[in-house]
């Protein structure tokens, strides 16, 4: 496995980075600490959480994630362990957070309050990775970056990054911290796959050239490059089955993964990797890693029998013609999520 640097930080982490949203509301803990014990003894040292987890968003268990992560992450040397959680931002669109009674604001007294609060859930004195879950482009990036920076001053937290961040967004929070001599952003946690490249458009641009790091999540498109949504299918416990049940946010999010024109594409995807002798997700794992704007591609399984695909893009580097091909079904069929 290779290790990579997190923007322009000190700090290295494994290629594959795993995701633990599920844990607590699909993946029990027993179940959870099996799959991060696989991914651990597999040489993955980077693990992502957020406050907000699990998903879909509850009060009845919000901060549950990042209490499971804490108990496991006393099983083993904390300094073999880069943590990455997450502040709740005010998320207008698709994951409205619990936290805070829903007030979220990126303001100073919120970040404090958060930062404590995953700290104590997390059973740690420090965070290596913190980030900003959801901008909140209408309040002052000036306050947010010097709060942020408070925290690293201080030795709560190592490193700073942002998640589902616009180019705009991203390049006014590294002005603002040039500006003002702070801690600067070295991450971005933004979707995406084979399903959603948009990310190319304008962001991997910024992220060369003013090194940041992409962390991609959903790297499977939430399951969708699996193939297990094909031909109308909603398996039982699968997310999208549920969320597709369900109404508003959550059943919007299901609609964006999974629709006519992302089948359509994870079909001729499926077929390149069957001509391959390729596992399909192993296929979409390793295709992530394979761009050099991306440090550690975020996985997310729900139980252990689905560890394994992904283990074996830890050393995988797909040929030319797979890549070739793979990318014409994006340039034939353009942005499936929207």
């Amino acid at each position: 496995m290779q290790s990579r640097r997190l923007g322009k930080s000190a700090i290295h982490v494994s290629d594959i980075c795993m995701g633990t949203m599920t844990f607590g509301s699909q993946t029990d803990e027993a179940a959870a600490f099996r799959i991060l014990d696989r991914c651990f003894d597999a040489g993955i040292n980077f693990y992502d959480t957020a406050e907000g987890y699990p998903v879909p968003p509850d009060l009845k268990w919000v901060g549950r994630t990042e209490e499971i992560v804490g108990r496991w992450l006393k099983t083993k040397p904390r300094d073999a362990i880069i943590l990455a959680t997450k502040v709740s931002g005010p998320s207008h669109v698709w994951f409205k957070s619990p936290c805070r009674s829903g007030m979220t604001a990126l303001d100073r007294r919120n970040i404090m309050q958060a930062v404590g609060d995953s700290l104590t859930r997390l059973q740690s004195d420090y965070i290596d990775l913190y980030q900003t879950h959801w901008p909140d482009h209408d309040a002052p990036y000036d306050e947010m970056m010097d709060a942020l920076d408070e925290l690293v001053r201080i030795g709560k937290v190592r490193i700073l990054g942002c998640s589902n961040e616009t180019s705009w967004g991203l390049m006014k929070s590294l002005a603002a911290s040039e500006k003002l001599g702070v801690a600067r952003y070295h991450t971005i946690q933004n979707n995406f796959s084979l399903n959603n490249r948009r990310f190319e458009d304008e962001l991997a641009q910024i992220c060369r050239q003013e090194g940041v790091s992409l962390i991609p999540y959903s790297p499977l498109a939430g399951g969708v490059l699996s193939g297990k949504y094909q031909g109308g299918a909603t398996p039982e416990g699968a997310r999208f089955s549920r969320y597709l049940a369900m109404e508003g946010r959550q059943a919007a999010m299901g609609r964006r993964f999974v629709n006519e024109k992302s089948l359509a594409a994870t079909a001729r995807y499926l077929q390149i990797a069957d001509e391959h002798g390729l596992n399909p997700v192993t296929m979409a794992t390793a295709w992530s890693k394979q761009h050099d704007f991306v440090a550690s591609t975020i996985v997310g399984v729900s139980a252990d029998d689905q560890v394994q695909p992904i283990l074996d893009a830890m050393d995988l580097v797909l040929s030319d013609d797979v890549m070739k091909a793979l990318h014409k079904v994006s340039k034939d069929i353009l942005y499936p999520m929207g």
